[in-house]
């Protein structure tokens, strides 16, 4: 079905403020064990996972104007510089939900084409978090516009922190309205087998997921990510 193995798809992630560097020790771990695409952390451990992925393929992801958006976006580029110097390999960006829908597109667009431009200076990837369940179809759409505009590498539905994750028909929705130089990150509520090769088919070509370990043992969870 899926041109890749699944586990190529999973971003294996651990977001929750209370994480350990002890469960960021444990997620590493199991992202190479699994063979993930990369871990998904927050910036602040962004050395230490690269202490321990050094000498693996696992990339590094890390969050940008988490979980809210609502940053201005010199926090925002700063951040993005910050992560690369510590050794992040993708930046994934919250967009400003609120100018989004305050219909501020001049500022949405301002804001993630800086963040993209800072990124892509020192050749990183970097993906769009919309928050899907806050915005309607016209919203999405636009959303989706703008970030092919500016070159965004991949939109991404969800922080996993609101009050819903991906649903395979915004993941339709979202790749519908990009060219094929853009990609898809489902996240929030990829937790078994069966949804994550839904999103796959729907077309996701990354799936941002606390639980790879279920995904890839065919068992199931009950993780808001």
């Amino acid at each position: 079905m899926e041109s890749l193995p699944i586990n190529k798809y999973i971003d294996h992630t651990l977001l929750k403020p209370e994480a350990t560097a002890e469960q960021i020790k444990i997620l590493c771990e199991e992202a190479v064990k699994y063979s993930f695409f990369s871990v998904c952390i927050n910036p602040q451990y962004i050395s230490y996972a690269k202490s321990i992925l050094d000498r693996s393929d696992i990339k590094i992801c890390t969050v940008i104007g988490f979980p809210l958006g609502s940053n201005t976006t010199e926090v925002k580029v700063f951040e993005t510089q910050n992560a690369i110097l510590n050794g992040a390999d993708e930046i994934d960006m919250v967009l400003n939900i609120g100018a989004v829908k305050s219909k501020n597109w001049r500022l949405v667009e301002s804001d993630i084409e800086q963040v993209v431009k800072t990124a892509h200076q020192s050749g990183k990837l970097i993906k769009v978090i919309f928050e899907t369940c806050l915005l309607d179809s016209d919203e999405i759409i636009k959303c989706c516009q703008i970030c092919s505009k500016v070159g965004a590498d991949f939109v991404k539905t969800s922080t996993g922190f609101s009050s819903g994750g991906a649903t395979l028909d915004v993941v339709k929705l979202m790749k519908a309205n990009i060219p094929n130089s853009v990609a898809v990150k489902a996240s929030g509520g990829v937790r078994d087998t069966d949804s994550a090769k839904s999103f796959i088919e729907a077309g996701a070509s990354r799936l941002g997921s606390s639980s790879g370990v279920g995904i890839m043992k065919g068992l199931s969870s009950s993780s808001n990510y």
